[in-house]
């Protein structure tokens, strides 16, 4: 099998300052963008002027705010920020798609019109143009992604094996993952996600990682929802790196309140026929952190056993492919937003969906049950994972 490179494999040493610096320039870029186009487009005075530049440095600012203040405002607050800032990033996002479609287009036009010595002016949108089709279009888009964002799917794969005994018959795994709970999606949005969860009727639940990113007391609602959901041989979960950014301690006593048991570089056995082996995100702590050869903790599983490898991030270790018969990864939201995935794609080739390693071993990587950031998603919608293991 041809190996796959993914990118992450040569940003492991990328520091989280450094991304956050990163991060800003690019957003700070999408904000001139927007500022450049209003101020060609609307002509304001100087209390307009100083007005415009406030709110755009609260936009600006927003997701660093909200981080500040969770957990040490009320939890409407944090969530009515939320919902304000994120659904600006959306925006920009969209704005800035929008706008270059509609240079595109100008200079297009340019270079043809000119080319015939026609009339430029009539087909060469004017500085109000040049704003309001990206500002309408970016607002369609929002509010279309923030129905997609709610259109949870239930997604299905069988899986025939002979490590399976017949006495067994079947056993029901769900895998959720990237649920997010925090910021924008607090406790009650996660009750769609269990009600999909319940009526798949699991035998074992898996969430692989990224469950929690919030501090605010709405994670112990979420929790109390979670600790109902009781499947005959568990729920499992391992850290993702937003795990580790809320910090690890907090992410365990969630995972204990919730009934999760944290599966933190180590294996559970069910049914006495499947391996269940939990691997840290390795980008979630930046300083000295612990890597685990996949392959080392899969060795120590019994060899008859049915292993299933859980890692939030879809990287495949080649030496690691034909010792587990199915690894189930999410973290990349398969882009969440187009056309941000068209990035995410190139740096996880392994992006969404299902890929088959080997004759021995076969990966899905979730879409994500939840959002990051945004409350938006286009053309990557959500889903639960319904994977039914027979006999064969």
């Amino acid at each position: 099998m041809p190996e796959r490179k993914s990118g992450w494999n040569n940003l492991k040493g990328f520091d989280l300052k450094l991304f956050l610096l990163f991060f800003l320039l690019i957003y700070g870029g999408f904000h001139l963008l927007f500022f450049l186009r209003i101020q060609a487009a609307i002509r304001m005075g100087g209390m307009g002027f100083a007005i415009l530049l406030l709110l755009l440095a609260a936009g600006f600012l927003a997701p660093l705010i909200i981080r500040a203040l969770e957990g040490r405002v009320s939890d409407l607050l944090v969530r009515f920020l939320a919902l304000l800032g994120y659904y600006w990033m959306a925006f920009l996002l969209f704005f800035l798609f929008v706008s270059l479609f509609v240079e595109l287009y100008n200079f297009v036009a340019l270079a043809v019109v000119s080319r015939f010595n026609g009339n430029i002016d009539a087909f060469i949108p004017t500085a109000g143009m040049r704003f309001m089709i990206p500002a309408a279009v970016a607002v369609l888009l929002a509010v279309y992604g923030s129905f997609e964002a709610g259109s949870l799917r239930t997604e299905f794969l069988t899986i025939h094996s002979e490590k399976i005994p017949k006495e067994i018959g079947k056993i029901r795994i769900v895998q959720i993952s990237d649920v997010h709970i925090g910021g924008a999606l607090q406790a009650g949005n996660v009750s769609g996600i269990i009600r999909a969860v319940r009526e798949a009727a699991p035998d074992v639940v898996v969430s692989t990682g990224d469950l929690v990113d919030g501090r605010g007391t709405y994670l112990e609602e979420a929790a109390r929802q979670f600790s109902e959901i009781k499947p005959k041989w568990g729920k499992f979960a391992v850290a993702g790196n937003h795990e580790f950014y809320l910090g690890i301690d907090k992410a365990t006593e969630f995972m204990e309140e919730a009934g999760f048991v944290f599966l933190r570089n180590r294996t559970a056995t069910i049914a006495g026929a499947v391996d269940l082996i939990g691997v840290d995100d390795p980008g979630g702590v930046m300083e000295a952190k612990v890597i685990v050869d996949d392959r080392e903790l899969l060795s120590r599983t019994e060899g008859n056993h049915f292993k299933i490898l859980l890692k939030h991030r879809p990287d495949v270790e080649k030496k690691a492919i034909g010792f587990f018969e199915l690894q189930l990864s999410g973290h990349t939201h398969s882009g969440q937003i187009f056309p941000f995935s068209i990035v995410t794609n190139l740096v996880f080739p392994y992006h969404a969906g299902d890929y088959q390693l080997s004759q021995e071993s076969l990966l899905h990587v979730n879409r994500g049950a939840g959002v990051w950031g945004p409350p938006i998603r286009l053309l990557a919608p959500p889903e639960i994972m319904v994977i039914d293991l027979l006999s064969k």
